[in-house]
């Protein structure tokens, strides 16, 4: 670690990834907000520098694992991660999960193809290990359903291809659904999935995590808090805030009638963090990993305080009666869409 470290890490509940090698923290650090501005999904005017601090804060803290994608800022994500990563000494870099599948038009940075031919994704792969500065990525993701007319078996098997070649050590899909996610393990073994999940998101529940579950499949799950609907830190008025180049502001969640049922979610979760001594996004994360089947939750920072908010998840364990209030303030608002586990 670098002079700059000041605590020493943290010892957090780890998982095996699936059948993998890897064993992970239960949270990791999510680099989507780190992207930076003027692309399709931004979340706005980022300091890099913060971000940097933040990945190195999170890893004192004894996270293991960053999640990244390309389309991140068009990469720049991925080369803030592979900055902060040439910072720390081999023995203390974290594994680092990025994907693949979506590209843009180097002439217009609002742009976002879903690819899905071999050619791309090899070329996606090399430009990848680039930007991170690493030899191997540890996770390689399919971030979406290819939208090119490339069949999922056949964008499935340049990633077999890709890990038997030794450019990655795991393979996954991200959003994809149960249905694909058998037509690839026909292929080759599914390491890893990453659906979104959250008390408002749920859809995941139905199907695919206990498809996982059943087949040794690794569950990393995206937008535990929803985006931040469900840190403790949103109002109405926050919401009508955003600026115009934050996607939230154009996001149904955090419009109309949706927004003011998600919010009545978020509220029942504060009296649950203050009988735990936690942060409210603590409570919205820990929700997602007493989900059977799910293995990690991503979870976004764009500074070291940030990370202290949520980092009490990884040891956080909700009882019968919190999972029954939060089961209770989903089911009276009619909030989000899913199973509601009580």
């Amino acid at each position: 670690m670098t002079a700059a470290t000041t605590t020493s890490p943290a010892v957090l509940a780890t998982r095996r990834l699936g059948r993998t090698d890897m064993t992970i923290t239960r949270v990791g650090f999510g680099a989507w907000a780190i992207g930076g501005p003027d692309w399709l999904f931004s979340w706005g005017a980022q300091d890099d520098a913060a971000s940097i601090r933040a990945i190195r804060h999170a890893v004192e803290r004894g996270v293991n694992w960053i999640d990244t994608a390309p389309i991140y800022g068009l990469g720049h994500s991925e080369d803030i991660v592979g900055r902060a990563l040439a910072e720390m000494s081999a023995d203390d870099r974290p594994y680092v999960f990025t994907k693949c599948g979506q590209v843009w038009d180097p002439q217009d940075r609002h742009t976002k193809f879903r690819v899905g031919k071999a050619e791309s994704l090899r070329q996606e792969v090399e430009d990848s290990l680039k930007r991170l500065r690493v030899d191997v990525i540890d996770l390689y993701q399919m971030h979406r359903p290819a939208q090119d007319g490339t069949e999922i078996e056949d964008y499935w098997q340049t990633l077999v291809e890709l890990k038997a070649e030794g450019k990655v050590r795991a393979i996954g899909l991200s959003n994809h659904d149960a249905d694909q996610l058998r037509r690839a393990e026909a292929i080759g073994h599914v390491d890893s999935f990453q659906p979104g999940l959250s008390a408002i998101q749920r859809e995941a529940l139905e199907e695919d995590v206990p498809w996982c579950a059943a087949h040794d499949t690794g569950v990393i799950v995206y937008s535990p808090m929803q985006s931040g609907l469900l840190s403790g830190g949103f109002t109405q008025e926050r919401v009508a805030s955003l600026p115009a180049d934050d996607w939230r502001s154009r996001d149904p969640n955090f419009t109309g009638e949706a927004l003011r049922r998600n919010l009545a979610v978020a509220e029942a979760m504060k009296p649950i963090a203050a009988k735990h001594g936690v942060s409210p996004a603590a409570v919205a994360i820990a929700w997602t990993l007493a989900m059977p089947g799910v293995t990690g939750a991503i979870v976004g920072a764009r500074s070291p305080q940030q990370v202290d908010g949520w980092l009490a998840a990884a040891s956080l364990a909700l009882d019968v009666d919190d999972m029954a209030a939060i089961a209770r303030a989903i089911r009276t608002n009619e909030a989000g869409q899913g199973p509601i586990p009580a």
